[in-house]
C-alpha cells in the first residue's frame, strides 16, 4: 500500500468538496438565509485536512493500484460524508450529528432516505446542498474530480473501477481522464435537458434545478412533503422519462453518439431493463386501476413509480403503502433490480440479473445434457467463467449484507415490513420502504445505532460492498 498517494488523493478530494460547498453558499446568499454562514464555516473547516493532507503528502508516487483505488474510494466517500453533514448542524436545522451524517450519506449514495419531518421549512441553500449530493455521487464524486484535474494519477482506472456502479467498467477512451469526461460531458447534457422540458412545463428555475439534480443522480431528495405528487402530470411525465435514461448505461449513449446505433441498441441489459419495466408496469397499472377508476391516471401513476424504483430514484406521486398487495409485491421485487451498469442507479444491476439468469438457464440445460457446452454473454460479449463467477460471489455477498443490516435494525420497535424494506432500499439505495418508512414518512424514528448502520449500508450499496468491507481489512493497509 502506497499511503501517500492515498491520503493524497483524498486531500484533493476535500479540497474540491470545500469548492462545492461554495454553490449553496452562493444559492443560500441569493436568497437571503442566514444558513450562509453555515456553508462559510464547513468550507473553512473542510479545508483543514484537505490542504494538510495534500502539503503533507506532496510528492507521492502516482501509480494507483487496485489496493490504492479501494482505499481511496472508501475513505473519500466516508470524508465527504462527515465534512458534508457540518452545514445542516452548524445552521441547527438538523441539530444531530448522526442525523446530518444520515442525510448526507443518504445525498452522497443517492439513496434518498430522509430524517426529515418537514423538508418544505428547510433553508433553499441546504436543500440545494442535499439535491446537489445527488447528482456528485451519482456518477461518482471521484470520477468527477479526475475530469476536472489537471494531472490525473497513473492507474487511475482503478478508481473508476471502485466507485462507478457495475460489475465492471469499461474505458471509453485509452486514458481515465478522457473516460472522466466524457461520462460528464453526457451527464450535464442530460441533466440541462431536463432542466428545460421542466422549465417549459411551468416549474420554477429552483425547483427545476433540484428536482434534475435529483432525477440525474436517481437519488429523490424533493423539495415538498408530498414529493411530486403536487406538480402537474406533464412535469411527473417529465421526471418519468428522465428516471428511465439515467438509469440506463452511459456506454450506450456513447455509442450512439458514434453512432454504432446497432451495437447500443443490441445489449441485452437495455433488453432486460426496458423489459423489467414494461412487466411491472402493465402488472401495477392493471392492478390500481380499480384504485382510481382512471386509465390515465393508473398508467401515469404506474409509470411512474415502477420507473423511479427500477432506478432506484425514490420519487412518488403516490402513498404505494395504500396500493394493492400484488402491486407492492412488485415494488419491492423492483427494490432489488437497479439500473444498467454504468448508469446513476443502484441496486443488483441489469447486468448481473442477465447473468445470474443465463448461468441458472445454463445449469439446467446441464442437468438434462450433461456434455453440452454453454456460456454466458452479455451485450454481445461473452464472459469468462471468471467474470461469471465473480458476479456470483457478489450476489452471496449482497444477500449477505442485506441479512445482516436487517438483523441488526430488527432490536427497533418496529414491524417486520418496516425493517426488512428499510434494509434492502438502504443496501439498494433507493430511499422509500414500506410501512413505516413508506413515501410519506421517514427515517426519523429510528435509534442512533440504526441510523449508523443503515449510513454504511448505503455506503456499501452505492459503492457495491467491496470498498468498504476492504477498508477494514489488515490486509488492505499492508505494505506488501
Amino acid at each position: 500500500m502506497k499511503y501517500k498517494i492515498v491520503f493524497y488523493t483524498v486531500g484533493r478530494v476535500m479540497l474540491f468538496e470545500a469548492a462545492l460547498l461554495m454553490i449553496p453558499l452562493a444559492v443560500s446568499l441569493v436568497f437571503g438565509e442566514s444558513c450562509a454562514v453555515a456553508f462559510i464555516i464547513s468550507v473553512l473547516i473542510a479545508l483543514v485536512p484537505g490542504l494538510a493532507l495534500t502539503l503533507l503528502c506532496r510528492g507521492a508516487q502516482k501509480d494507483i493500484f487496485i489496493r490504492e483505488g479501494l482505499a481511496i474510494v472508501a475513505l473519500s466517500w466516508v470524508c465527504i460524508s462527515a465534512a458534508g453533514a457540518l452545514p445542516f448542524v452548524i445552521s441547527g436545522e438538523i441539530p444531530s450529528y448522526i442525523d446530518a451524517f444520515f442525510e448526507t450519506v443518504s445525498g452522497f449514495t443517492t439513496t434518498g432516505a430522509s430524517i426529515l419531518t418537514d423538508v418544505e421549512s428547510m433553508s433553499r441553500g441546504l436543500l440545494f446542498w442535499r439535491s446537489l449530493t445527488h447528482w456528485l455521487g451519482g456518477m461518482g464524486v471521484l470520477v468527477f474530480v479526475m475530469a476536472i484535474m489537471e494531472k490525473v494519477p497513473d492507474r487511475s482506472i482503478n478508481i473508476l473501477r471502485a466507485e462507478m456502479p457495475g460489475h465492471s467498467v469499461d474505458k471509453l477512451t485509452p486514458r481515465s481522464k478522457s473516460t472522466a469526461k466524457i461520462l460528464y460531458y453526457i451527464y450535464l447534457a442530460l441533466t440541462a435537458l431536463e432542466i428545460v422540458f421542466l422549465l417549459l412545463g411551468g416549474m420554477p428555475l429552483y425547483d427545476s434545478i433540484v428536482h434534475a439534480l435529483g432525477t440525474a443522480g436517481t437519488g429523490g431528495f424533493g423539495i415538498k412533503a408530498d414529493s411530486i405528487a403536487s406538480y402537474s402530470h406533464y412535469l411527473q411525465w417529465v421526471i418519468t422519462v428522465f428516471m428511465l435514461l439515467f438509469g440506463v448505461s452511459f456506454n450506450l449513449y456513447y455509442l450512439l453518439l458514434l453512432k454504432k446505433w446497432r451495437a447500443a441498441l443490441d445489449s441485452n441489459e437495455l433488453k432486460c431493463y426496458l423489459g423489467i419495466f414494461l412487466a411491472a408496469f402493465i402488472i401495477i397499472a392493471v392492478n390500481i386501476y380499480p384504485l382510481y377508476g382512471s386509465v390515465a391516471d393508473a398508467i401515469r401513476l404506474s409509470a411512474f413509480q415502477v420507473s423511479s424504483l427500477v432506478t432506484t430514484t425514490g420519487y412518488a406521486t403516490a402513498d404505494f403503502n395504500l396500493w394493492p398487495q400484488l402491486s407492492k409485491a412488485v415494488l419491492f421485487l423492483l427494490m432489488f433490480a437497479g439500473g444498467c451498469m454504468g448508469s446513476t442507479a443502484g441496486g443488483l444491476k441489469m447486468s448481473r440479473i442477465v447473468v445470474l439468469a443465463q448461468s441458472v438457464r445454463n445449469e439446467l440445460r446441464h442437468a438434462l445434457r450433461p456434455r453440452a457446452v454453454s456460456s454466458v454473454r452479455l451485450n454481445g460479449r461473452r464472459l469468462d467463467p471468471q467474470e461469471v463467477k465473480s458476479v456470483h460471489s457478489y450476489f452471496a455477498i449482497y444477500i449477505t449484507v442485506i441479512i445482516a443490516v436487517f438483523l441488526l435494525i430488527s432490536f427497533e420497535p418496529f414491524g417486520f415490513e418496516t425493517n426488512l424494506s428499510a434494509a434492502v432500499s438502504c443496501v439498494n439505495n433507493i430511499g422509500p420502504g414500506f410501512d413505516l418508512v413508506g413515501p410519506a414518512a421517514s427515517y426519523a424514528d429510528y435509534s442512533g445505532f440504526s441510523k449508523l448502520v443503515l449510513s454504511l449500508a448505503m455506503l456499501l450499496g452505492r459503492l457495491e460492498i467491496f470498498p468498504m468491507l476492504l477498508l477494514f481489512s489488515p490486509k488492505l493497509w499492508s505494505k506488501r
